[in-house]
C-alpha cells in the first residue's frame, strides 16, 4: 500500500513519533486482526491516518518480514528532507516479534523477480522488466531506462512509479538513493537492454570502485570571479548519514594568502593542523558527525560538519573553533535533513 496522506502540520519529530508509537501499542490488536483477516481497507484506515500526523509526505507499505511475518515500512520516498524523520520513526520502533518488523525504507526482496502485482489495470511482472543502464563517465551513480512491455499503455507517472518501486525491491530503496541516477519509464525497449534481474551485480560492481573514505579536490570560481578550492567526501550523499540533519558550518579566517586569496605558508599548516583536530574531535563523538565539505576562497575557509543533533557535536565542534588564532572564527548551526548547504558537492 502506497498512501499518501492529508496535508497537517506535523509536530516536533520526538513528539510526533512518541505520538505513533503510542497509537500503534492501542491499535495493535486491530491491526492484527485487520491483517488476519485480509482487509486491507480496512488496515488503510487504521495506518494511513497515523503515518500522516508523522508527516503527509511520508508513504507507508506492509511487505513480507525478513524475520517477522510483516514488516510495517515508513518511507521518505527519496525525500532527503523526510529520511531522518522515517529513521527516527524506526529507531523508537518496539522489539521485533513473530509478527512485524519495522523499516524506515524499502528493502530488497530477493524473490523480487517472482513478483507481479496491478499497474493501472495491468499485470506488472518483474520478469518481464528490462533495463539499459548505463554509468555517466566518473560518476558514481547508474542512469536506468526501464521498459516493461505494458509500459506503453500506461500513463507517466503510473509508468515512472511502477519502475521506481521495481528498482526499490530489486535494491532496496536506499541503494537505489545511493547508487541510481537517472530513472527512465520508456515506452519502447532501450538498446542494449537486460533483464532487471541483473541490476544488483551491476550496482555491486560499482559500488566496488567507490571505497569509502576517498576525499575529490575541486577547483572553481566565486561568484566574483574569484579562484575557491573544495576538497569533499566522495561519494557524498546524505542518505548514508540518515540521522545527519544538523549543519554545523565552521569559517575560520587565515592570516596568509597567496595572490589567488588561497591559504598559503603558516596559515595552510594551522589549517591542516585544524582539520586533524577537527577529524580527533569528530571520531571521539561515536560515529555521530561527520566532515562532509571544506571550502577556501578569498582569505576564508568554510568547514562543513554535518551531526546527529542529539549529540553534543555542536558543543564540541564551538570549542575548538574557538582556539582558533588567526581572526574571529564563526561557527553557525542549523537544521539541514537534505543537506542543502552542500548540494553543490553531492553525488
Amino acid at each position: 500500500m502506497r498512501l499518501f496522506g492529508r496535508r497537517n502540520e506535523p509536530g516536533e519529530p520526538a513528539q510526533v513519533i512518541a505520538g505513533f508509537w503510542a497509537w500503534w501499542a492501542e491499535a495493535r490488536p486491530r491491526i492484527d486482526a485487520l491483517l488476519e483477516s485480509g482487509d486491507a481497507t480496512g488496515l488503510a484506515e487504521e495506518l494511513a491516518p497515523a503515518v500522516a500526523a508523522l508527516d503527509p509526505g511520508l508513504l507507508w507499505d506492509i511487505a513480507p518480514g525478513g524475520t517477522a511475518r510483516q514488516a510495517l515500512v515508513v518511507s521518505a520516498a527519496g525525500d532527503p528532507e523526510l529520511r531522518p524523520l522515517a529513521h527516527r520513526w524506526a529507531l523508537a520502533a518496539p522489539p521485533v516479534d513473530a509478527v512485524w518488523e519495522f523499516h524506515p525504507s524499502r528493502q530488497a526482496n530477493p524473490g523480487a523477480i517472482e513478483l507481479t502485482l496491478d499497474v493501472g489495470g495491468r499485470e506488472f511482472a518483474l520478469d518481464k522488466l528490462v533495463l539499459g543502464l548505463r554509468v555517466p563517465k566518473g560518476t558514481p551513480r547508474i542512469d536506468v531506462t526501464a521498459y516493461h512491455p505494458i509500459f506503453p499503455d500506461l500513463v507517466d507517472e503510473t509508468r515512472t512509479e511502477a519502475a521506481v518501486l521495481a528498482l526499490d525491491w530489486l535494491l532496496g530503496e536506499d541503494e537505489v538513493a545511493r547508487w541510481v541516477g537517472d530513472i527512465v519509464a520508456a515506452t519502447f525497449q532501450p538498446l542494449d537492454a537486460v533483464p532487471a534481474v541483473h541490476l544488483p551485480a551491476v550496482v555491486a560492481d560499482l559500488a566496488s570502485e567507490y571505497p569509502q573514505d576517498q576525499w575529490a579536490l575541486m577547483e572553481g570560481q566565486t561568484s566574483g570571479g574569484a579562484r575557491l578550492i573544495a576538497t569533499a567526501r566522495y561519494p557524498l550523499r546524505p542518505v548514508d548519514h540518515p540521522l545527519f540533519d544538523q549543519h554545523i558550518a565552521i569559517t575560520l579566517p587565515y592570516a596568509e594568502a597567496g595572490d589567488d586569496g588561497l591559504p598559503a605558508g603558516g596559515s595552510a599548516a594551522a589549517l591542516r593542523e585544524f582539520e586533524e583536530r577537527l577529524a580527533d574531535r569528530i571520531d571521539r563523538l561515536g560515529g555521530t558527525a561527520v566532515l562532509a565539505v571544506h571550502v577556501s576562497s578569498e582569505g576564508t575557509r568554510v568547514l562543513h560538519v554535518y551531526a546527529d543533533p542529539s549529540s553534543d557535536a555542536a558543543t564540541r565542534v564551538g570549542e575548538l573553533a574557538a582556539s582558533w588564532k588567526e581572526g574571529s572564527p564563526g561557527v553557525e548551526v542549523a537544521a539541514d535533513p537534505g543537506w542543502i548547504a552542500i548540494s553543490p558537492f553531492l553525488s
